[in-house]
């Protein structure tokens, strides 16, 4: 018993350690982190950013899809600075007779991410725990053991019995489902694991950037805008560059890191701890060469480390400003992620801190000379 006793109170320690050790950014990342918010259910994200904001912005305003846009300064270029609010996850679709749930997925989920896995179905009567069914080793047929479980094979398990069983647990179709995945500094490496880092980690950037240029002040009119759905088709991100009709265009948002074991060199060259990224093609935007140019260089004169990156299957908001007020010039900058568009992912606390200081860097560029000229395509 006493021996028991001592290996559960290590590993209460254990777990302890990392919260005891969090500072302010790391609780601002496992708030937004753990935060439910699949497409078109992002009101816990929403209320995180809105309280953030609020005392920090000249006015706060929703596009009307719930897209958050929140303007410091009053005069200057129209900067647009973008990060998404909802992450990958689903709506419950029906319960079977025998109790279990099918699930229609929101966003580019694979599916072989998506069995044994656990879930919280947030429902009329608050969070319920599930778990998405397998078929069990000692069932399946030697040819199934490799072979990939579709989706469609996949139901939700919530412990109920029947039909009646989940109606009590208060579910219904349409009840917004989001991976149990709860945020953890990985063993004190600096490492942060949890869900939906694609976009909440640049949310905390948006967030903390949106601090630092209050407090020191920039020449232009920034517009922090916190979108919705972009999972899901870039929606937010579309309605809400209709109102702000930017002159300049940033995205920020989660990479995709190629140093995670069998990625192949021309899939991605970013590794975790490397520093921001910056995209030069993905394949819903080219971004502007120009202001790739004063990317470079604002990186280069604040000694901060950027990687570069080409991706093909990933889109990002800065295709819609891309498209804007008869076109701004855009880019999308990224904090490195492992392990995007499923359950767990893991970002670098120094990349994280470095991205927010280029953003900062950046913007503080951007005055309307700088503008000007980036927007300019007569012919030298």
């Amino acid at each position: 018993m006493k021996r028991l006793s001592l290996a559960a109170a290590s590993l209460a320690m254990l777990m302890a350690a990392p919260l005891a050790a969090q500072d302010r950014t790391a609780d601002l990342l496992r708030d937004l982190s753990n935060a439910a918010g699949p497409p078109g259910f992002e009101e816990p994200v929403r209320k995180i950013m809105v309280e953030r904001m609020k005392p920090l912005a000249d006015e706060l305003r929703y596009d009307g899809l719930g897209s958050v846009i929140a303007r410091q300064g009053s005069s200057g270029p129209r900067i647009m600075l973008d990060a998404h609010m909802d992450e990958l996850g689903g709506v419950v679709r029906r319960a079977t007779p025998d109790g279990f749930l099918t699930m229609q997925m929101l966003g580019g989920w694979l599916d072989q991410a998506l069995a044994g896995q656990r879930w919280i179905i947030i429902g009329a009567k608050g969070p319920v725990h599930a778990v998405t069914s397998i078929r069990d080793i000692h069932l399946a047929q030697a040819d199934e053991r490799g072979a990939l479980i579709k989706r469609d094979a996949v139901f939700l398990d919530v412990g109920a019995k029947d039909a009646a069983g989940v109606a009590a647990l208060g579910l219904s179709p349409g009840d917004p489902v989001v991976p149990d995945s709860p945020f953890l500094d990985l063993n004190g490496t600096g490492n942060y694991a949890g869900k939906a880092w694609d976009d909440r980690v640049g949310c905390a950037v948006l967030l903390l950037a949106m601090e630092r240029l209050k407090a020191s002040g920039h020449p232009n009119q920034v517009f922090f805008t916190a979108t919705v759905q972009e999972e899901i088709g870039l929606r937010g991100a579309r309605t809400s560059s209709a109102i702000i009709k930017p002159d300049i265009g940033i995205a920020i948002e989660g990479g995709v890191t190629g140093d995670s074991g069998g990625a192949r060199p021309e899939e991605s060259q970013v590794k975790l701890g490397a520093g921001p990224g910056l995209f030069l093609y993905d394949t819903s935007a080219l971004p502007n060469r120009k202001l790739v140019a004063l990317v470079k260089d604002t990186a280069a004169s604040a000694k901060l480390p950027l990687q570069l990156d080409l991706v093909q299957g990933y889109g990002d908001d800065s295709a819609e400003m891309q498209t804007a007020n008869g076109g701004a010039p855009t880019v999308n900058l990224v904090v490195p992620a492992r392990y995007t568009h499923v359950h767990t992912g893991v970002i670098s606390r120094r990349d994280f801190d470095q991205t927010v200081d280029l953003v900062v860097a950046l913007i503080k560029r951007l005055d309307a000379k700088t503008v000007e000229r980036l927007r300019d395509f007569t012919p030298e």
